[in-house]
Formats: structure tokens, sequence, C-alpha cells
């Protein structure tokens, strides 16, 4: 009988221990754990400026410094203009054209960055990462890198449902055996 009070004394308190813990937080996506490492990336590097910037300080001038100082960490070469290379998409040799961030990964890291301030209680009209000057930054980063590599960025063509006629209607197994 004892070893029955024992028992139960210990499936309760394991059942009071399972109620105190909180359920386990499911595991950020890919994408929500690169967001939360950027935001803390961007207000690293607002938090070392001198004078340190706070968020509600920041404006787009302190998004154009951040996209510039990320620069040094790229691994896109871009070819100057003085560059014998400049336009090919495959240079035959290497070159000391400077290494710089691709456009696609600075257009993706603007897009992380102006969720994260949203959902860190910033309003989308005071959004510096959502103002005109870092689109017209990332606009000219795109030609100037599709220039120095001789490969143009065109937009992909929405594709167009064709319209089925009576004739193009699949055929039953049926009327192919007719």
């Amino acid at each position: 009988m004892s070893s029955e009070m024992h028992n139960d004394s210990a499936s309760s308190s394991r059942a009071a221990d399972q109620r105190h813990q909180q359920p386990a937080a499911a595991p950020l996506s890919r994408y929500e754990s690169q967001k939360r490492r950027d935001w803390n990336t961007f207000g690293q590097y607002l938090k070392n400026q001198t004078p340190p910037v706070s968020l509600s300080q920041c404006n787009f001038n302190h998004v154009l410094e951040f996209l510039r100082y990320l620069d040094q960490f790229g691994k896109t070469k871009v070819h100057l203009h003085g560059c014998i290379f400049f336009g090919q998409p495959d240079p035959p040799a290497p070159c000391t054209c400077p290494l710089r961030q691709a456009w696609g990964s600075l257009d993706a890291l603007i897009g992380r960055l102006r969720a994260a301030f949203e959902e860190h209680g910033g309003s989308p009209e005071t959004n510096p990462f959502g103002s005109g000057a870092i689109r017209v930054y990332l606009r000219e980063v795109k030609e100037c890198q599709a220039k120095a590599r001789g490969i143009p960025y065109t937009k992909k063509k929405k594709k167009k449902s064709q319209l089925k006629g009576p004739h193009d209607a699949p055929k039953s197994f049926k009327q192919l055996a007719t």
C-alpha cells in the first residue's frame, strides 16, 4: 500500500510539474531567424555609431550607411568601369575589382528589416527601410551590377492563361476509342 501511495504522489507531482512547465515554443522559421539576426545586427550597428543612434532617431541615411558598411563583407565581384572584364559575365582571369554585397541580398535584407521595424512597433509611415531613397539606392546597385556583369536584369513576364477552344478540350477515353 505504501508503494501505491508513493506511485500516486510521484505521478501527481509529475503532473504538477507538467502543468507548471511552459509549452515549448515552436522553432523559428529560417526567415524569422534571419530577420531577428538582421534586426540585432542593425541595432548593434546603430549602437556602435559615434554618437550612438537610437532606433527612434534612425532615418534612411543611417540605413544607406549600413548598406554601404555591409559591402566590405560582400562576396560578389563587381567590375569597375576601367576593368578589362567590365561587362563580361564570365571573366577568364581574376582582377582586383572589389567584392560587394549582391543586389538580391541587399533587397532581401531591406525587406526583412522593413518587416522587423513594424513588428517592433514602428509605423509604416515612418519606416526608414521603406523610404524612397532606399528604393533608389537598390535600383542603382541593381543596374550597376547588371552592367558590370554584362547581364541585364529583366522582369519575368507573367504568362497569360490561354483560352481553350472546343477543339483543344481534352478527350475522354471513350472519345479516343471511337
